[in-house]
């Protein structure tokens, strides 16, 4: 099977040469969403509880896409400007998986794409 590459108006454009998820043999994979809302194309970065919904919504719209939703996803990486924002950021983020929880790592990272506050990606099987 050829990977499909998904690019949708419900989830941010890239702003580099890459795609914002691959599908490929059932497995999707799905590139770093940082909390751009792809509407009105402003990024959410004064509140970490915000940011992190918004990035939420941008992976649920691409799982979506290929036909999927957060049950499929296995992996997670989060990447945060501020570890001192864990505790809400989880708050968000655990509401978003209804049974088992994806396994993940949570980094905290000087600085990130658009100077965003958090940078989620994930991994999905079907």
């Amino acid at each position: 099977m050829s990977k499909i590459s998904i690019q949708i108006p419900e989830a941010p454009l890239p702003i580099g040469p890459y795609s914002p998820a691959i599908l490929k043999n059932g497995t999707l994979y799905i590139s770093g969403q940082v909390p751009l809302n792809p509407t009105t194309g402003k990024l959410i970065n004064d509140d970490i509880k915000a940011a992190t919904q918004q990035v939420m919504e941008n992976l649920g719209a691409l799982l979506n896409a290929a036909d999927m939703g957060f049950d499929d996803v296995v992996k997670c990486s989060i990447f945060m400007k501020d570890l001192g924002d864990f505790q809400e950021m989880n708050a968000v983020y655990g509401t978003y998986f209804k049974t088992i929880p994806p396994a993940r790592e949570t980094i905290e990272i000087a600085r990130l794409p658009l100077d965003a506050i958090i940078e989620i990606s994930c991994i999905a099987i079907k």
